[in-house]
């Protein structure tokens, strides 16, 4: 044998999709399975429990709602970690576009509100831009500082604005806006009756499913079908055009893609503007939708959740909207019903558990596994020694299961490269 046939290294091995010691990757008939299984477990949860409105139309028609401005603010998150920068400053980003939006909302109509609250976020998007890609701030330190600034820009203002003549005769206050018009709502004329009789006979799985198709049918609003429609728009930009690679590729290896000729800093420009913006129609959305005002503290961390559901979709649109229709179902379910519908999904929880320890042990994990049979004892023993769940928890909820969900993904998830690095132009040369 010669020493060049000698030298030649063995071909790599194949990489392994699936099995014990692979990376599975989910096919689309697999996430419907995998959706299929939660529908079942969720009117297995209402038949076992008799907590109706846990897959009622009103649950899912409060939870899109719930879920849309979360989304959207994850959405915000996505554009500007593909690109490279962490944006911590959605929740003040989102703060400004509830201030905004509610502010020419009540004054002249909703959709100019709405174009206001997009305004609001993008300049603290722009602002969030030239702190960390022309000055190279550290991005947790320029979102904590958007942040901060935002509740006391708001704050300040609303008493200047709210609090004096014309706004106060309309029902404004240093806290809050005058209530502005509704957007408008659509419902599918027939389908939602339809759906709606289906559900009222209570019928295992089959008015489960009527209940959750009902609640997306109805009393819709046009906000949340654009909101729909950007994520849309979001993968095919990002995924499908030059313009989407490029500004991705700065997200991946802003050097590499600086010596193709991208124009790295404008990308970055552009990606975190278009994640103020978004982040700022979540904001509109939650004040000129959800509440009809502007509230104080309103947003209620939706901005931090939206990028936990960001980072649970693994930095995608599609796994960002399942992640934001989970936190979105969390938060309308401890406004809507409080401990008893809650207590009834600790049977969901413990399923999950023992799911997840089952999982585990498969995959040679035997601490998790063990950890997460022991937790779920412990919840079953919860749920069969109550009735209910302290107010407190149920407050808690959404959070609790951003924790849960997080701390379920993480080993899974594969964030941009160069996400979070300061870039210099020119610093491979």
């Amino acid at each position: 044998m010669s020493a060049t046939a000698t030298s030649t290294p063995p071909p790599s091995a194949p990489k392994v999709s699936g099995g014990k010691g692979g990376r599975v990757r989910l096919s689309f008939p697999v996430v419907l399975l995998i959706i299929a299984g939660a529908l079942l477990a969720l009117a297995a949860v209402r038949a076992i429990t008799g907590a109706q409105d846990v897959t009622s139309s009103g649950q899912i028609s409060a939870a899109l709602a719930m879920a849309v401005p979360i989304g959207l603010a994850g959405l915000g998150g996505l554009w500007a970690e593909r690109a490279g920068i962490v944006n911590i400053g959605l929740e003040g980003m989102m703060i400004l576009g509830t201030f905004f939006g509610a502010w020419a909302g009540w004054q002249t109509n909703p959709w100019i509100g709405v174009l206001a609250g997009v305004l609001g976020g993008m300049l603290g998007g722009l602002l969030h831009a030239v702190a960390t890609v022309t000055f190279g701030v550290d991005h947790i330190i320029s979102g904590i500082a958007i942040n901060i600034l935002a509740l006391g820009f708001t704050t300040y203002f609303a008493k200047l604005w709210f609090n004096s003549g014309e706004a106060m005769a309309k029902g404004g206050s240093p806290k809050q806006s005058p209530p502005s018009d509704s957007i408008t709502t659509v419902t599918l004329p027939g389908v939602s009756d339809w759906l709606k009789t289906i559900e009222n006979h209570e019928w295992f799985f089959v008015s489960d499913l009527a209940g959750i198709l009902g609640g997306l049918v109805t009393n819709v609003s046009l906000l949340t079908i654009v909101a729909a429609l950007l994520f849309v728009a979001t993968f095919l930009v990002l995924w499908k055009t030059a313009f989407g690679l490029r500004l991705r590729s700065c997200g991946e290896n802003p050097i590499a893609a600086e010596s193709l000729g991208v124009n790295v800093y404008k990308y970055k420009y552009i990606a975190v503007i278009i994640s103020g913006g978004m982040a700022g129609l979540g904001g509109a959305f939650l004040s000129l939708v959800t509440s009809h005002i502007y509230n104080e503290g309103q947003t209620g961390g939706r901005g931090y959740i939206g990028l936990a559901a960001m980072i649970f979709g693994n930095w995608r649109p599609g796994g960002l909207a399942m992640g934001a229709g989970l936190f979105g179902y969390a938060d309308a379910l401890q406004l809507r019903n409080g401990g008893q519908s809650v207590h009834a999904l600790l049977l969901l929880l413990v399923v999950v558990l023992i799911g997840l320890a089952i999982w585990k042990f498969y995959r040679n994990s035997y601490l998790q596994a063990a950890v997460s049979a022991a937790i779920g004892a412990l919840v079953l023993v919860w749920y069969l020694g109550t009735d209910t769940v302290p107010t407190e928890f149920v407050t808690a909820t959404p959070y609790v299961v951003t924790l849960l969900v997080l701390s379920l993904s993480a080993q899974r998830l594969r964030m941009p490269k160069a996400d979070g690095m300061r870039y210099r132009k020119g610093q491979g040369k």
